[in-house]
């Protein structure tokens, strides 16, 4: 096992292929606006300059391909061009997928991107057991 707790991954997506992602996934996925276009040429070739922000960092404890289905229908969210998603082993619980999706949003929450569609601004388990005073570590 590679990973203790996300047993599979795909990334950067494009927005139309969501109907790859198998029903009943669970896990966290992240939201992209692609940047940068290439020449007509190169269209379709997954080039190792392409940039990708982050909009949005998500959870789904029961349907990763859901969540996305309803994004991909959201006004609000409608910017999206690709996605990632980390699909968690079976034993991994729904409050375990809430605490990575609080971690990363935690993380991405001053980022003027991301920060525009995640609602939640800080995640108050890292509040709490936050200390920067690092000699005390």
């Amino acid at each position: 096992m590679p990973l203790y707790l996300i047993r599979r991954c795909a990334e950067w997506i494009p927005r139309e292929d969501l109907r790859c992602v198998g029903p009943k996934r669970r896990g966290i996925y992240v939201l992209y606006r692609k940047h940068g276009h290439l020449p007509p040429s190169r269209r379709g070739v997954k080039h190792r300059y392409d940039r990708y922000d982050v909009l949005y960092i998500g959870m789904a404890d029961t349907s990763i391909r859901g969540r996305l289905r309803s994004h991909a229908q959201s006004k609000r969210k409608r910017a999206w061009t690709h996605c990632s998603v980390y699909e968690v082993w079976p034993n991994i619980t729904a409050d375990q997928i809430r605490e990575l999706e609080g971690l990363f949003r935690h993380i991405y929450r001053r980022d003027r991107r991301a920060n525009l569609l995640n609602l939640q601004k800080s995640f108050q388990a890292v509040k709490q057991i936050r200390e920067d005073d690092l000699s005390k570590w």
